[in-house]
Order: C-alpha cells, then structure tokens, then sequence
C-alpha cells in the first residue's frame, strides 16, 4: 500500500474524501453538522476531564495530549464541512481573525 501525501489540510481531506466514500453518494450537510457537534463535544469532555483534575475533584482524568487528538478532529470536520460547499477555510479564517482585531483596536493580523 502506497502512503498519499499532502501538504495541506484541504487537500488531504479532499483525497481522502474519495477514498473514505469510495463512489457512495456525497455526505450530506446535516451528516457533516453532526459529526462536528460529536467532536466538539468530545473536546469538551476532555476539557472538563481537565478541569476535573485542575480543581482536585472526584472522577476521570484526562491528557493534552488526548485534547490535542479532539481538537484536531474538531478543525478537520470545520474544514470538510467547508470543502463540501466551496470555502476558502484559510482565507475565512484570516479575514474574521484580522475583522475582530481591527473591530477591537488591536495590532496583530493574519497573513496568508
């Protein structure tokens, strides 16, 4: 088995998207909208986890390193959903950041 490798999120999702669904119908945005709730939601758990911890509380622990994993799943679902309807993720991304940044007075921007 060869390895395919990208040098971009968009691009690998893209390859890997035909080769997820494999000539099934497309995925739906209501699929997608789902699966990025699950994986917020799953971040958020490992938060509270940490949080649990942090304040000495009774129950599960959690690790960075397994936040580091949802948060990943978390921006690769943002970066599907907007592959599925033709969003430049990147650019999006950089013009709020510097809209916030120039709405409230601050100096950084975010350059492509």
């Amino acid at each position: 088995m060869s390895v395919q490798v990208h040098l971009s999120l968009r691009s690998a999702n893209v390859a890997r998207n035909i080769e997820w669904l494999d000539g099934t119908p497309p995925l739906s945005l209501s699929f997608r909208g789902n699966e990025l709730a699950g994986e917020v939601g799953e971040a958020c758990n490992v938060l509270k986890k940490l949080e649990r911890a942090r304040l000495g509380l009774k129950g599960s622990r959690d690790t960075l390193e397994h936040l580091a994993e949802e948060l990943a799943d978390v921006i690769i679902c943002c970066d599907l959903i907007a592959m599925d309807v033709g969003i430049n993720l990147d650019k999006a991304v950089a013009d709020k950041f510097n809209a916030t940044s120039e709405k409230v007075g601050l100096k950084t921007r975010l350059f492509l």
